[in-house]
């Protein structure tokens, strides 16, 4: 991702807590059936984006005061401001803070998404794909100084949306992943043989499992342990009489 900073820094101003200071409210609501996970994988794969130019004026003021300021500390017309727009222009593109702050979590998750489609392409071997995924996946969430930032200091605000949701986020990125097997084995770089959909599902559960819970063994921020973990552990589910290097 393009903005990105150790997740073990100093945060200041992340919420005390996973509410609202104002509303009382969850810093990230869900606000319908779909998780934030699910709804930046879509956007991703269509390619979606913020062409409105007010909008993405105060997507992008409402980043930098959260980084800044963490959210519970941040108002509306904090966001306002450094967008050098109105108050009321504000409310009329999010009609509550917490829609304003699903609105940017949710554009850093996509911004990951649209950077790892990119990434993925410059990978010679199935073998480098997955470690890349594997690698990145872990290293941006962690090093984004808002999504890392908030899971480091105040988990609550973001661990529950992608855990507490009946099984939805990681059911999106399981399909994403199994997606992406599939495209491999109707390029023969792996085999029929192997069972994507189960092969998708022991993967994203081990990277979310990193994620939430960060290990004692591995350490998260050393790349290439990261790469060798991939290497020895993941990269083999796809031998199974596979060209997977």
């Amino acid at each position: 991702m393009a903005r990105s900073a150790s997740a073990n820094a100093p945060s200041p101003g992340l919420p005390e807590a996973g509410h609202d200071g104002h509303s009382g409210q969850p810093l990230l609501p869900a606000s319908g059936p779909e998780s934030l996970l699910e709804r930046a994988f879509t956007e991703a794969l269509e390619r979606a984006d913020d062409s409105d130019e007010v909008t993405a004026r105060l997507l992008d003021a409402a980043y930098e005061q959260f980084c800044r300021m963490g959210i519970r500390r941040s108002t509306m017309e904090d966001v306002a401001r450094r967008a050098g727009v109105s108050r009321i222009t504000a409310y009329r593109r999010f009609a509550t803070k917490d829609r304003l702050v699903e609105q940017v979590v949710r554009r850093e998750f996509r911004r990951y998404f649209d950077q790892f489609l990119l990434d993925i392409q410059q990978a010679a071997t199935v073998g480098d794909r997955v470690v890349l995924g594997f690698v990145s996946a872990l290293q941006a969430f962690r090093r984004n100084p808002l999504i890392g930032g908030l899971m480091t200091a105040e988990p609550d605000a973001v661990i529950p949306s992608m855990t507490s949701d009946g099984g939805r986020t990681l059911a999106t990125v399981q399909r994403f992943v199994a997606g992406q097997l599939r495209r491999e084995q109707r390029a023969g770089t792996i085999s029929e043989t192997v069972d994507v959909e189960v092969v998708a599902e022991l993967m994203t559960r081990l990277s979310c499992s990193f994620l939430v819970t960060p290990s004692a063994v591995v350490d998260l921020d050393d790349a290439e342990q990261l790469r060798a973990v991939a290497r020895r552990f993941l990269v083999p589910m796809l031998e199974c009489d596979s060209q997977a290097e």
